[in-house]
């Protein structure tokens, strides 16, 4: 028997715990659908994501009432989120946690979440980067990714001080205020990208505040702690501020592929890409949901 008190089991504990053979229990393991992770050439499997992994393959899933979505921040996405548990009430629950890119991954890949938001560079470079990103995940193999939209992305700033701030030499100035995102989040990716452009070290910013979303990258500037920060044009007219538009990038759903075909998740996909959604976007600025919900990557 297995001891209940052990947090990770090897695989002749998990055959006998799940009643099968060991030739199954790393067949399943090394082609993702266990959970498990590889320590010094041996698979582990952590107890509580077996368990979750049973329950979830019972009668359709037992956590099948909700979807907890983790990862990079978004206006739409929020805001649709928000219009579905008005519609759906207390028959489910949509949770939208934002964690930044990295830790959203993190959080999926130990089984806190369902589904994960990313972006990671480029739109043109999303096709290579966001599944280049993944595959650094064992997890990735029981993985798919769908895309949700494509958005604006650039630096926002306070509308006085757009004239100014759009040459990057005043932007890049001692004396400007930057409010950066965390290790890890997409918008930091970003920054980092934007400053090589001009050879400029990340650490030479004159940082005022580190903030943990769009929304308070967006108030702190137009509370004037900052002066400019990465963000999306949707987050900068939310707050009335000025947008120096840099790139367009593409904003990615990586959920695993027993949670694809759940109705909820369904449900944001159907939200997104009806006339509600649409108007929605259209009046947050900056989105194209034209591939919406289209599947652009898994591990086959």
């Amino acid at each position: 028997m297995t001891d209940q008190a052990t947090p990770y089991m090897n695989v002749r504990q998990v055959a006998e715990y799940l009643h099968l053979n060991e030739k199954k229990v790393y067949a399943m393991a090394s082609e993702g659908d266990l959970p498990a992770t590889k320590v010094t050439g041996k698979w582990l499997f952590p107890r509580v994501l077996v368990d979750r992994w049973v329950l979830e393959s019972c009668h359709g899933g037992i956590m099948t009432d909700r979807l907890i979505l983790v990862g990079s921040d978004d206006p739409l996405l929020q805001a649709a989120v928000n219009r579905l548990t008005q519609q759906i009430k207390v028959s489910a629950l949509f949770g939208y946690t934002v964690t930044g890119t990295r830790l959203g991954l993190d959080l999926l890949a130990q089984g806190h979440a369902d589904a994960c938001t990313i972006h990671w560079g480029r739109a043109e470079e999303s096709a290579r980067r966001h599944p280049a990103l993944l595959q650094q995940y064992s997890q990735s193999k029981q993985w798919i990714l769908a895309h949700l939209f494509r958005r604006s992305q650039g630096l926002m700033v306070r509308i006085d001080d757009l004239p100014r701030l759009e040459d990057p030499k005043q932007a890049l100035d001692f004396s400007t205020r930057w409010v950066v995102r965390q290790e890890g989040a997409g918008s930091q990716r970003f920054l980092g990208e934007w400053l090589s452009r001009f050879a400029f070290p990340m650490d030479q910013l004159t940082v005022a505040n580190t903030a943990y979303s769009e929304r308070e990258v967006g108030a702190l500037i137009a509370k004037g702690e900052a002066d400019i920060g990465p963000g999306t044009l949707s987050a900068a007219m939310e707050f009335g501020l000025g947008f120096i538009p840099v790139c367009e990038e593409s904003f990615d759903l990586v959920v695993p592929r027993n949670v694809y075909f759940r109705s909820l998740l369904q449900q944001l996909f159907s939200f997104l890409q009806s006339g509600e959604g649409l108007m929605l976007a259209q009046r947050l600025q900056g989105y194209d949901l034209s591939d919406c919900g289209k599947l652009v990557w898994s591990a086959d």
